[in-house]
């Protein structure tokens, strides 16, 4: 037991457990307990410039910036003006008035004559795009020359050479053909706003002249067909004729059926008589005296007429100066006769189809009708240079996005 500081005693287990106090209160706080979380990851450092920064700034201005600049600086100095000419038109075709189809009963159809407006106008629409019309444009006007004047400008100028093939990539920058619902719309470029009409004008005259053939080709084919179906008429019908004429002539008979509907009357007539002489003999049977001589008469007419009746038609089914049964003679001269009376149809109808398709050939049926005649510039349109400008923008702003991204995208893999 030691003594405090009053000098009196105190006990071990006090002064122990001021010692502990003590020494507790002289000991670091200890640390809470730390819950098990990830570490924390330090700080991103501040954001400076790379290498790869200044070349991404580089490739955009390379690739971006100066090819605009330049495109900008050709468009507005070195670009010449070009002008347009324009012209629309469509294939309008003559039709025969309805009421005269109705009379002809479709004949028109028949004879080949059809609207092909819409055929004709796809023609056309192939046709301002083919070899043949530049060339024959070309032998016209001269259109390396006419596409060539201006020398400074490489880009929108003519720079191919003599073939053909090199003139038609020209014609497709040149001229373009719009197509909508049987109309045609053509837009042609010049560096002279008259050479730009000239070009449109023969493109039209050149385009009627198909037409015209087309229209001689179809009208001629038209007419061919007909003559040949009104010839082959022409003979089927003399043929039928012929068979007749030569039936009668063996047969010694104009026409069998009125001889044998001229044999039907004369039973029809016996029959009518027979009925009335039966009649009369019963009223005289019931009235009269069995001894009566008109009783006897009647009935004397009675016996002629039913031998007179079957004497007729026995003659239906006799012999004719050939030795052929009547009723096999009616039946082929009926049969001759339908086939007479179709090739008499079949003429006037290949008759009239020759007549319509001989009036459609005299005149043109079919020609070119232009809403939009070939016009004059006055102002230049293109290049259209602040368009194309842009376009060009977005195209290669596109295009270097693309590229860094996948630059990144790779950067990011290692």
């Amino acid at each position: 037991m030691k003594e405090g500081q009053s000098g009196k005693p105190v006990p071990g287990n006090v002064q122990k457990r001021r010692e502990m106090k003590l020494a507790a209160q002289k000991a670091p706080a200890a640390a809470p307990a730390q819950p098990n979380n990830p570490p924390i990851q330090p700080t991103a450092r501040k954001a400076r410039l790379h290498r790869r920064h200044f070349v991404i700034l580089f490739s955009f201005v390379l690739g971006v910036i100066l090819p605009i600049a330049v495109s900008a600086w050709y468009l507005w100095a070195q670009a010449s003006d070009q002008y347009a000419s324009y012209l629309g038109f469509s294939v309008r075709s003559e039709t025969s008035p309805i009421a005269s189809g109705e009379v002809l009963g479709g004949l028109t159809s028949l004879a080949g004559i059809t609207d092909n407006s819409g055929s004709d106008t796809d023609i056309l629409y192939k046709f301002i795009q083919s070899h043949d019309l530049v060339a024959r444009v070309d032998k016209k006007l001269n259109l390396r020359q006419i596409w060539s004047k201006a020398q400074n400008d490489p880009v929108f100028s003519y720079t191919g050479g003599e073939s053909l093939e090199n003139l038609l990539e020209e014609w497709e920058r040149k001229v373009r053909v719009y197509y909508d619902n049987g109309m045609l719309d053509l837009r042609v470029l010049a560096f002279d706003p008259r050479d730009a009409q000239a070009i449109t004008q023969a493109i039209y005259d050149e385009s009627t002249l198909l037409i015209n053939e087309l229209n001689d080709v179809a009208r001629e084919d038209a007419l061919r067909y007909a003559r040949v179906d009104l010839e082959e008429a022409l003979e089927r019908l003399k043929t039928a004729r012929q068979a007749v004429t030569t039936f009668r002539n063996r047969h010694q008979m104009v026409d069998p059926t009125a001889d044998v509907q001229s044999q039907v009357g004369v039973v029809t007539s016996l029959q009518q008589q027979l009925a009335e002489a039966l009649v009369q003999i019963g009223l005289l049977q019931a009235n009269a005296q069995p001894t009566d001589p008109r009783i006897e008469q009647t009935q004397l007419r009675i016996d002629v007429i039913r031998e007179q009746i079957g004497a007729e038609r026995q003659k239906f089914g006799s012999e004719t100066a050939t030795g052929e049964a009547l009723s096999d003679v009616v039946g082929q001269y009926e049969s001759l006769a339908v086939d007479r009376e179709f090739a008499e149809s079949t003429y006037t109808a290949a008759l009239a189809a020759y007549d319509t398709a001989r009036a459609e050939a005299s005149r043109q049926s079919r020609y070119l009708a232009a809403y939009v005649k070939p016009t004059l510039a006055q102002d230049a349109e293109y290049p259209e240079r602040a368009k194309l400008l842009l376009i060009l923008s977005g195209f290669l702003l596109v295009l270097w996005i693309i590229a860094v991204l996948v630059f990144y995208s790779l950067r990011d893999r290692r």
